[in-house]
């Protein structure tokens, strides 16, 4: 794949100079082929406020972390979803070590799905906004359903739908949605399979705004929970994951290095420079 070439259009057609723009204090910087927007989560969060109000189309927004990246390096098909899709954002300490290792600077905020969900909730509250939930097992996104309404009464809970999608006719899965009126639809079935799911679907779903978010669900139902403040401030959350998630060990501890050395082959070749 050539990365020197112009901005592909969006996953709904869209080219790239007519994406809605951000309000203010937005950059974009490459890692690894991917373009990463550098935004304080106030502006995030106005952002995509701004895209369930307008309602017109449906816009995917993902999440990216050394994890996700290191999927996107061995297999171009991934790296051009994520490539393509409405808005990145940097998620955890890898993609913080990669902007100042190939951009000399620090990200302006850590804008994660686990954070950004819940302030939609919260600064959005009562509003009559709608949302929809799909991933994980019929037993588990029953619970995180139930949390999430007792969690957010500000919003009304459209509908949910488990992620074992293999036997089941998608197109009466993006009926459900789209007759549900949810202005958001949050998508937890793990990279890249959350991605891929949204960039197949997008142009047939009429949802303002939908997000791949991960294990958020986990947290919900609580099988995950945060490490404390003080440790996400400090860059080790994912040791703390990795705690709490001893299988993906390899992940973390043979694939953190691999992005890193990754991300220092980027830099030497140049092959992450800043296009204006």
């Amino acid at each position: 794949m050539n990365r020197d070439a112009l901005p592909e259009p969006a996953l709904d057609g869209t080219p790239a100079a007519a994406r809605p723009s951000a309000p203010d204090g937005h950059e974009v910087l490459p890692v690894l082929g991917v373009p990463v927007s550098d935004m304080h989560m106030d502006d995030a969060i106005r952002w995509l406020d701004q895209l369930m109000s307008r309602g017109a189309k449906s816009h995917a927004v993902f999440f990216v972390n050394a994890h996700t990246l290191n999927l996107a390096c061995d297999d171009d098909a991934y790296r051009a979803v994520l490539q393509r899709a409405d808005r990145v954002y940097g998620d955890g300490t890898g993609v913080r070590w990669a902007a100042r290792l190939l951009h000399g600077r620090r990200l302006r905020d850590n804008v994660n799905g686990t954070d950004v969900v819940p302030r939609l909730f919260n600064d959005l509250a009562g509003r009559g906004l709608r949302y929809f939930l799909l991933g994980n097992t019929p037993e588990r996104i029953e619970r995180a359903a139930a949390h999430a309404r007792a969690t957010y009464p500000g919003w009304v809970q459209a509908g949910f739908h488990h992620g074992y999608l293999d036997d089941v006719d998608p197109a009466a899965v993006i009926e459900k949605i789209n007759a549900s009126g949810a202005h958001l639809l949050l998508v937890g079935m793990g990279n890249p399979r959350q991605e891929r799911w949204i960039a197949r679907h997008l142009p047939q779903l009429r949802v303002p705004l939908c997000m791949g978010t991960g294990g958020l669900f986990d947290y919900w139902v609580g099988d995950l929970v945060r490490a404390p403040a003080w440790v996400r401030r400090i860059g080790y959350e994912w040791l703390h994951l990795l705690i709490r998630q001893p299988h993906k060990a390899r992940r973390y501890l043979i694939g953190n290095p691999l992005f890193l050395l990754r991300v220092a082959r980027s830099r030497l070749l140049g092959l992450d420079a800043r296009r204006s």
